[in-house]
């Protein structure tokens, strides 16, 4: 399994009326998070879209537990569970405040897809070579 964690500081834009941050920002963490975790490996989006292939979220879905308020630091723990299969990889995500306590879980899931023909195509060797020791 493979696990990486990033911090992200609530800035006050982020927050609605409540003092909550606005629900629709945790797609963006989870974004955020999984960036971060791809370019721990050495592997950027650029990179991938170097080869000719993007990487489209084709699925979300998300469980709110606890809001997220302005000024908490935040820690995005992003996991890819299994090895992912020819044209899809899956993330797994955690998000908790600095007392630890667990704000949201996700999954997002991302198709491998051809930038020319805008049909799946089967993972990039780069990221394969660079996932599989974790599993």
């Amino acid at each position: 399994m493979f696990t990486h964690k990033t911090p992200i500081r609530i800035h006050y834009a982020l927050t609605d009326q409540m003092g909550f941050v606005y629900h629709g920002h945790y797609a963006q963490f989870y974004e955020i998070g999984r960036t971060e975790a791809l370019r721990s490996l050495g592997i950027t989006y650029k990179s991938v879209e170097e080869l000719g292939v993007i990487m489209p979220v084709v699925e979300i879905h998300t469980k709110f537990l606890r809001p997220a308020k302005y000024d908490d630091l935040i820690t995005v723990v992003t996991k890819v569970t299994e090895m992912p299969l020819h044209h899809k990889i899956v993330f797994h995500g955690e998000i908790y405040n600095e007392n630890n306590e667990l704000l949201n879980t996700g999954t997002v899931t991302l198709y491998f897809m051809n930038a020319k023909t805008m049909k799946r195509c089967d993972m990039p060797d780069m990221i394969k070579e660079k996932i599989k020791e974790f599993f």
